[in-house]
């Protein structure tokens, strides 16, 4: 597995909050396992643990809500990647708003979109969430760096990994 370790610790990907809102829950985490995964049809996937609250409440979700962060939005990062929401309202103070299917948008993301859930997938200990993108926005692009894996190292997860 060292080679492998090796690999994994070159990358550096964009870090996210993914919000869901389903049987009167809402849930939001950080995650750094998501890609774009199709060209025709646009399709995303976010990974999520299945330790996780998110994930409870994304299972019973049509739609997610997937954020960029900037990489000076680091405390908003703390408060979704190390906080669990089985005991935290990570969204007590955060500037949110509905959008659609009853997404939950958070109004300081630089850059967001809402995604209808089109297939799950198991991949070890994360559940793939394919999205259809059905609506979007933020601020216009490159304006800001983004938050980076390499940003958010150092925040403990709200929840245990294994």
């Amino acid at each position: 597995m060292a080679g492998m370790d090796e690999f994994i610790d070159r990358l550096n990907p964009e870090m996210y909050v993914v919000t869901a809102a389903a049987g009167g829950e809402r849930a939001g985490c950080l995650v750094g396992f998501a890609s774009q995964c199709s060209l025709r049809p646009v399709r995303f996937v976010v990974w999520l643990s299945e330790v996780n609250h998110t994930f409870r409440v994304a299972r019973d979700a049509d739609v997610l809500a997937v954020h960029l962060l900037g990489r000076e939005q680091r405390a908003l990062a703390e408060l979704f990647g190390g906080q669990t929401g089985d005991s935290t309202d990570k969204f007590q103070d955060v500037r949110l708003r509905e959008a659609y299917g009853g997404a939950l948008v958070l109004e300081d993301a630089p850059a967001w979109f809402v995604g209808r859930i089109v297939t799950r997938a198991g991949g070890g200990d994360h559940i793939g969430f394919v999205l259809d993108p059905v609506e979007w926005g933020g601020r216009a692009a490159h304006e800001e760096p983004l938050l980076r894996l390499s940003d958010a190292v150092t925040i403990h997860p709200g929840h245990p990994v294994d």
